[in-house]
């Protein structure tokens, strides 16, 4: 019985690779050929990515994104309508906020106005959020091609955030109108404005066309902290639990899921005091209230409600915050994969 030791599986494989890559290029040293201890982010580029990546062309990869975005944000904001209807009531006013209360709002609309009333302002809401989520997520991906944003390895956390904050500016800058008009039509009854058109039309006889942009500053500045932390979140959380889901589509996909549920939450804390800042803004011509600048609006709501004021509704933010962007960025990677595969 002889004394060698019986190479293992791994290590027998291994010895092949080496001598058929010396066999057929000589010039191909045993350092040259991938060991087991190569780059993980390497060989999940690989598997995740592979040839698909490689075979489309830019303007493929932003007709797929631009698809994927508007599909995954429209599915994700009807989901939430409801909670975002609340959210917004009690966003722009003195009414302090809690679980009973935004309950009982949620009731007492049904009562008087039926089921659909709750999705009030979401034909607003679809006709932004749909240009909106796929400017953004395309912009995103175009954004990291510029900053060279690849993976891990090679990308700084700042280039990351960077890249996500870009994306929020530029779906936010080209699609803000459409969110104020959302905002109007979601704390008016329907007898005042029916329609998104009635809305716009309202807003341009009676303030002018500078309103469409009121509250726009907070509205960028809010952003910069939202995409950018959950757009950052959401690639870091991937990144580190991808091997762990690496061929394995389900739980891929809901890795995705709790994935882009942290993000949203990061994000929708990050930026929620100037989420309130933004919506009394927006609102005041309706509510017959005097908000024209950051500076004043914050004075405003810290003297008459307090530091608390702020944060009001926060909590309903923690609930359809994940869940919206976690539909989100799950259904977005999804639908963008599966229509590259198609297309290569």
């Amino acid at each position: 019985m002889s004394g060698h030791v019986a190479p293992s599986p791994v290590d027998g494989s291994q010895v092949v690779l080496e001598r058929i890559q010396v066999s057929v290029m000589p010039g191909i040293t045993k350092s040259s050929v991938p060991s087991q201890s190569s780059s993980i982010h390497e060989i999940l580029t690989e598997e995740g990515q592979g040839s698909v990546q490689q075979n489309i062309s830019n303007t493929q990869r932003v007709l797929t994104s631009l698809l994927a975005g508007a599909i995954a944000g429209a599915l994700a904001k009807t989901t939430i309508a409801p909670l975002d209807r609340t959210k917004i009531n009690f966003q722009i006013s003195k009414m302090p906020y809690s679980a009973k209360a935004a309950i009982e709002f949620l009731v007492n609309s049904y009562k008087k106005d039926g089921l659909l009333s709750l999705w009030r302002g979401n034909s607003a809401t679809m006709a932004r959020i749909v240009p909106y989520a796929a400017i953004q997520f395309t912009a995103h991906e175009q954004w990291k091609r510029l900053l060279h944003v690849n993976g891990p390895e090679t990308t700084t956390p700042v280039k990351r955030f960077l890249a996500g904050s870009l994306a929020g500016v530029t779906s936010q800058s080209l699609t803000y109108p459409l969110d104020l008009a959302r905002a109007r039509m979601a704390v008016t009854k329907k007898a005042e404005c029916r329609t998104l058109r009635q809305m716009f039309s309202s807003i341009y006889r009676q303030e002018g066309i500078i309103a469409f942009y009121r509250g726009f500053t907070p509205t960028i500045l809010g952003v910069v902290p939202y995409a950018g932390f959950s757009f950052f979140t959401y690639d870091t959380l991937k990144n580190v639990i991808a091997v762990y889901t690496v061929n394995r589509p389900g739980l891929s996909a809901m890795s995705a899921l709790i994935c882009g549920a942290v993000a949203g939450m990061v994000g929708q804390t990050s930026s929620y005091p100037l989420d309130i800042v933004r919506r009394r803004m927006q609102t005041s011509a309706i509510k017959g209230q005097h908000y024209h600048t950051i500076y004043t609006t914050t004075v405003k709501i810290y003297t008459e409600e307090g530091i608390m004021a702020f944060f009001k509704g926060l909590s309903m933010n923690w609930v359809k915050g994940p869940v919206a962007v976690g539909i989100s960025f799950a259904t977005y990677d999804v639908i963008k994969d599966s229509l590259r595969k198609i297309i290569c």
